[in-house]
């Protein structure tokens, strides 16, 4: 019923007590000022001003209208700060999605710095696998996703920009007592007769896979385990391994041994998802991710670790 330039002009109209003060003071004409308030007082289905022998004065029903005004114009221009922090990066809410492992220490890292340098953005984290992340990032559910290519890829996207963080090496997990859990690394071909646990989706070609045919061999059948707590409980019992993402292995309990397969170690890459046109708060999050790396895979099993026991 009333735009905002009416709401305004009423503002300043009963601030200076003068429609020439009005005018002067937003750029109006004396008498295009006098009509504007007169359209408005149509709106309004009356007098809002009192004429006066010098200047004017608020009717009750101009009082009234000039409170409302307040409140509007107030978060108005609220609104405007926060959009325009939005657009700066330094405000307004962050949707941030990323897959499990990577909510180890990698996220984590670099959430805690950039809450320092932008305590005023809300972050907001969900955790699924990569190609839910994808898909909810295409519907407009997300401004930043952490995505991996295991274990079988990712699909193409022109309407999502990949920034590649990290290329993360696939350990393997071995039970703590296990005979190969002893040396420095462990030869790839000597587990073509271990149990493997993964999830991979069905008939579609995989990083283990993969690996395992340039090591000459097919993978044994595998255990379906999808989640990681379930994944290291079956290793640490003795009913397989697994592969361990380097960004994980803060995560991996005490009674597991991480070792690299060396030349066969898998590699995935890990890649910050951002939409065509990002905020920049997403931009400024996904060079807090590139900081982190270093930080996150601090905590993998370095080549020569020998001792047996989990990185906690």
């Amino acid at each position: 019923m009333f735009d905002t330039d009416a709401l305004r002009l009423l503002e300043a109209v009963a601030r200076t007590g003068s429609f020439t003060a009005a005018a002067a003071e937003l750029g109006y004409t004396q008498s295009a000022v006098s009509r504007r308030v007169a359209a408005l007082e149509r709106r309004a289905g009356g007098p809002l001003f009192a004429r006066l022998a010098r200047g004017v004065r608020l009717t009750p029903a101009g009082e009234l209208l000039h409170r409302h005004a307040g409140i509007v114009l107030d978060h108005l221009a609220r609104a405007s700060d926060e959009l325009a922090g939005i657009h700066g990066g330094y405000r307004g809410r962050l949707r941030l999605g990323a897959f499990a492992t990577a909510n180890v220490a990698l996220v984590p890292r670099a959430l805690r710095a950039f809450r320092r340098e932008f305590p005023e953005v809300e972050t907001v984290p969900v955790e699924a696998p990569s190609g839910g992340l994808l898909r909810r990032m295409r519907e407009g559910g997300l401004d930043l996703a952490v995505v991996s290519d295991y274990p079988s890829g990712l699909p193409y996207d022109d309407g999502i920009e990949l920034v590649a963080l990290a290329e993360d090496e696939l350990l393997v997990a071995l039970p703590g007592d296990h005979p190969l859990a002893a040396g420095d690394r462990v030869d790839l071909r000597d587990l073509r007769e271990e149990t493997w646990i993964e999830a991979a989706p069905p008939e579609r070609r995989t990083m283990l896979g993969d690996a395992c045919a340039r090591a000459g061999f097919a993978p044994r059948t595998t255990v379906r385990i999808a989640e990681w707590t379930g994944k290291f409980g079956f290793v640490a019992a003795g009913l397989g391994v697994t592969l361990v993402p380097s960004l994980a292995a803060w995560a991996v309990p005490e009674g597991i041994a991480l070792r690299s397969l060396g030349g066969f170690a898998p590699r995935r890459t890990v890649s910050a998802a951002l939409p065509r046109a990002p905020l920049p708060a997403a931009r400024a999050f996904a060079g807090f991710l590139a900081e982190a790396v270093p930080e996150a895979e601090g905590g993998a099993a370095p080549s020569g670790a020998a001792d047996g026991q989990a990185r906690q």
